[in-house]
């Protein structure tokens, strides 16, 4: 890439603590921006920006690329729901049909704006250097940045929640325990040595780890995730109390909340994320902010999932890093950032407090941005548009509904954009969408291919479905039952039976 400066001009930009645009000029050197410029300042060659309104990339502090296939296929699931079904929405997938699904998301990620993402990928039944290729490939061929991190574990989900197998009747309970995964070194031996071979930059594709929820692990697990973190500076992300079941189980489990048991265990510093952190009380919360942790709040996937609302005011009150996540688009649907900063802003609406103390639109924006970039370990590289970042850019049509008339672009970017008003997203200085097409990508020639892959694998995965429906209504039932017994903490309404 030319190192000779040049200069984006003629839009009104979005700037760090400002809540309103102005006209200014931003001036690149390579991938990064050195300067932002009265209009008409600077002599360079020019990009033209006229009637947009241009924004920092909006990043992903949270999904799964491998729902890019899985959207749709359930409805009032929650999170235990879920996770039964996980041998089928997920299973029987090829190296390629996990280059499919990740760039699925990938597409409409980068299409409503979003430039970088922390991505938990499942690679069933292990990690294997082949399916951490082509997740690899997928965010290489669309040119978004990503932290990669295999989602691993040493229980099974039904081994994970205590007292479950014990809710089964005696012929089903078989079924639940012959479900199992892999052996404990079969997982974490090609997790150690991608991490030690790994040489694609860190500020372009990242590897990281992800002992999925710590209740699927073995303290000994969380441990050797712990240190292989440390060992290669790997940024480190777990499901945290998404879930009143999981509260109550962790409670039972190790006596204590699962983000204490997890500091005792050494997690809880800088480089560890947890994602949703709905069920944490104020102690937890100030655990992660004290070891330099972060949050990755996903409002749509907690309200689809039913799993309650996360007090993130409550949380970064207490210090914490909190960054915006959409989830997988096999739990929460779909990956538009707008409207999980959108939800992040009104969910802060439904506790009992003064206007005031609700999550605002430039907070909202700030927290899907720079606080997301924490999350991602990328923070000061990616998030602002600002001297010394990264130029990741979003161009929005000015004359695109949403931002007609234009009365205050931080809170249309909040309460009213929805992603259609995305035109180009520029990613180090390149322009990886622009008029709305993807350069140099066959966009329906990866739609054909991933229609093919949903029909192959509702195919090969039908035993799976139909196991994990006989298991369904248990599965339902208990960890309902067992999620009742952690509501101290406000984060849903009190329950009542329906008639």
């Amino acid at each position: 890439m030319s190192q000779d400066p040049v200069v984006i001009s003629g839009g009104l930009v979005v700037l760090p603590d400002e809540q309103g645009t102005r006209p200014a000029d931003i001036v690149l050197t390579g991938d990064t921006i050195t300067a932002i410029a009265a209009p008409g300042s600077v002599s360079a060659p020019k990009i033209d920006a006229a009637n947009r309104l241009i924004i920092p990339g909006l990043i992903n502090a949270h999904t799964h690329g491998h729902g890019g296939l899985a959207k749709g296929l359930g409805d009032k699931w929650s999170l235990d729901l879920l996770l039964n079904a996980g041998p089928w929405t997920g299973g029987q997938r090829t190296d390629d049909d996990r280059y499919l699904s990740t760039l699925v998301s990938a597409v409409e990620m980068l299409r409503r704006g979003c430039t970088a993402c922390f991505d938990l990928s499942t690679m069933l039944p292990v990690p294997t250097a082949g399916a951490l290729d082509s997740v690899v490939r997928a965010y290489t061929d669309i040119g978004m940045r990503a932290v990669i991190a295999p989602m691993i574990a040493d229980r099974s989900f039904y081994q994970a929640i205590p007292g479950l197998l014990d809710a089964f009747p005696p012929e089903l309970r078989t079924v639940a325990e012959a479900i199992r995964v892999a052996p404990v070194e079969a997982t974490l031996a090609p997790i150690r040595e991608a991490a030690r071979s790994w040489s694609l930059p860190g500020d372009r594709i990242r590897f990281g780890i992800a002992p999925t929820i710590p209740l699927h692990c073995s303290d000994d697990f969380m441990i050797a995730c712990r240190d292989l973190a440390a060992e290669y500076g790997l940024p480190l992300q777990t499901h945290l109390a998404e879930a009143p079941s999981q509260r109550e189980a962790a409670i039972r489990r190790y006596g204590v909340p699962m983000t204490t048991h997890l500091h005792a265990l050494g997690l809880v510093g800088p480089g560890f994320s947890g994602a949703h952190g709905i069920w944490l009380d104020d102690a937890e919360m100030e655990l992660i902010a004290r070891g330099g942790g972060t949050l990755a709040h996903n409002p749509g996937s907690n309200l689809r999932l039913g799993n309650g609302i996360a007090d993130m005011r409550r949380a970064m009150a207490a210090g914490v890093t909190v960054g915006v996540g959409t989830d997988g688009s096999g739990s929460s649907d779909n990956q538009n950032m707008f409207e999980a900063m959108r939800l992040a802003a009104y969910v802060s609406r439904v506790f009992d407090r003064p206007p005031e103390d609700w999550i605002g639109t430039q907070e909202a924006l700030c927290m899907a941005t720079e606080g997301s970039a924490a999350v991602l370990g990328m923070g000061g590289i990616i998030g602002r548009i600002a001297p010394g970042y990264k130029a990741d850019l979003a161009f929005l049509d000015l004359d695109h509904v949403n931002l007609v008339p234009l009365n205050n672009a931080v809170n249309q970017l909040v309460n009213t954009e929805d992603g259609a008003a995305v035109r180009d997203v520029m990613i180090g200085g390149r322009f990886v969408l622009k008029d709305g097409a993807l350069p140099g990508l066959d966009w329906p020639a990866i739609a054909r291919r991933a229609r093919l892959a949903a029909e192959r694998l509702s195919e090969a995965t039908a035993e799976a479905r139909a196991t994990a429906e006989r298991l369904a209504p248990v599965v339902g039932h208990f960890c309902v039952g067992l999620g009742r017994c952690a509501h101290n903490l406000p984060r849903k309404l009190a329950a009542e039976a329906v008639p």
